[in-house]
């Protein structure tokens, strides 16, 4: 999952990106507007964070272009005037979630999920797939209910096949997902990550099918991906 976070705060900022970052998703951050609504054209997303005083574009104004180009990204906003009138706009224009400074960041984190999960399509917390279970709060496989070591890119690999589970996603797709901007991350090296992870699941019927020249997409289970609650 790849969260834009725009706040011109540099301190706030970075200690949210290092919250999430360590929660495995994948974080890029802009501090004024302009930025932020050059980025949301230029890169898909799959949360957007967004401070309503932010400099060059306001945070309002960056939510009303968004929506106008119909983008269906969740957006949580962030702002430092709590009042009813501004809770109301921004939930007009298209806000999904609302959070007033300062706040807990265990509550923030915890509307992350829940914004991330509704933008993956589902609103559980632990996909199922054969004998495989992926908590997506905890972010932990099992495997027959027994723990599945991974790595961090592994984890988020594993996340990204059972959110689009028979659907054909390429390399240039992995590399999107997975990779922070500024960050160097081949497609030789997402080949090097799915071996590894395909080698891991073979324990749980999983399998991870290659289409020569397309891409790769975790094969379908006969009747559907089933989900748990």
């Amino acid at each position: 999952m790849r969260i834009l976070i725009a706040e011109d705060d540099s301190i706030l900022a970075d200690g949210l990106s290092r919250s999430l970052r360590g929660d495995g998703y994948v974080v890029d951050v802009v501090h004024d507007g302009s930025a932020a609504d050059s980025a949301l054209q230029l890169q898909s997303f799959d949360l957007l964070i967004l401070d309503l005083g932010l400099p060059l574009m306001p945070g309002l104004g960056v939510l009303r272009l968004l929506r106008q180009r119909n983008s269906p990204i969740p957006v949580l906003i962030l702002t430092a005037a709590d009042t009813v009138e501004q809770r109301v706009q921004g939930l007009d224009l298209g806000a999904d979630d609302y959070m007033a400074k300062p706040f807990a960041l265990s509550e923030l984190e915890a509307r992350v999920r829940a914004l991330t999960r509704r933008s993956a399509g589902t609103s559980t917390t632990v996909l199922q797939h054969k004998n495989l279970s992926f908590d997506l709060n905890g972010r932990i496989a099992r495997i027959h209910g027994q723990p599945l070591e991974l790595s961090a890119r592994e984890t988020t690999l594993l996340e990204i096949f059972l959110s689009r589970c028979g659907r054909m996603i390429s390399k240039n797709q992995f590399v999107d997902l997975l990779c922070e901007w500024g960050e160097e991350v081949t497609t030789n090296a997402i080949e090097v990550y799915i071996h590894r992870l395909r080698k891991k699941l073979e324990p749980s019927g999983a399998r991870i099918v290659t289409v020569r020249g397309l891409g790769y997409c975790l094969e379908p289970e006969t009747r559907g991906n089933t989900l748990a609650a």
